[in-house]
């Protein structure tokens, strides 16, 4: 039984040594903008690349504005009733992109005829071996990549802590 579990944790850790965690914040309008009327966030929306797994940062007055995450149709028609989900706590919030699929936020006092409404497709993580997003003001990339020769010693080590131990410890 010790055996198995001790081959289940190695698994374990290779496992999660292997996986390449990699994601972006991206500052909604860029470095100079915040959420609010009149910036074309079309338009930055357009120049970044989103990936499942990357998260949006909104910067506002939440006295003022808010952030619904909306349907196409609502998204198009800057309608702020049977939202997704309010995203708004203190005007300094943040959004995960989960799936790769688009979203649209919208702001819901009024301001979305003033363009404050955004659309984001966001697309599949790419594979492992493709080079990591180079680090810029507006988003940040981490990326643990392992070489199979520090897999090796580190199973070897667990191995050996694990696997050969005196005959009188149990």
């Amino acid at each position: 039984m010790r055996r198995r579990n001790i081959w289940a944790l190695l698994m374990y850790v290779i496992v999660m040594m292997i996986i390449v965690v990699e994601s972006s914040l991206h500052r909604v309008g860029g470095g100079r903008y915040n959420w609010n009327p009149d910036v074309n966030f079309s338009d930055w929306a357009n120049q970044q690349r989103f990936y499942s797994g990357d998260w949006l940062f909104f910067g506002f007055d939440r006295t003022h504005h808010n952030i619904l995450q909306v349907n196409k149709s609502s998204y198009e028609q800057c309608i702020d009733t049977d939202f997704i989900f309010n995203v708004t706590r203190g005007g300094r919030d943040v959004f995960q992109l989960l799936q790769p699929k688009p979203y649209y936020f919208i702001c819901g006092k009024g301001y979305c005829l003033k363009g404050m409404k955004l659309a984001v497709n966001v697309l599949p993580q790419p594979p492992p071996s493709t080079p990591t997003v180079p680090i810029t003001p507006t988003s940040t990339a981490t990326a643990l990549i392992i070489p199979s020769s520090a897999l090796i010693a580190v199973a070897a080590a667990i191995l050996t802590a694990f696997a050969f131990k005196p005959s009188y410890v149990y």
